[in-house]
């Protein structure tokens, strides 16, 4: 079972670093000063490619901090 646990964290860690990766930079450079971020894609980002990939950052981030948990507890 720890062998398992293990080769699916060994998954998620590469998973996140990967979406960490391909994921854009919060600075919106100049743009924001004279009010370019607040386009059609800025405000429904949730939609879009990159709001999927913020939601699965999320999800990989917590199954990181739980198999790191359980992995730690030495229940195996």
């Amino acid at each position: 079972m720890r062998i398992f646990v293990s080769i699916v964290f060994m998954l998620v860690c590469i998973g996140l670093t990967a979406i960490v990766l391909m994921q854009e930079g919060k600075s919106a450079g100049l743009g924001a000063i004279q009010g370019a971020a607040d386009t059609y894609w800025g405000k429904n980002k949730g939609h879009s490619m990159e709001g999927m990939m913020i939601k699965i950052t999320r999800v990989l981030a917590v199954l990181f901090f739980v198999l790191s948990v359980v992995l730690n507890m030495k229940l195996f």
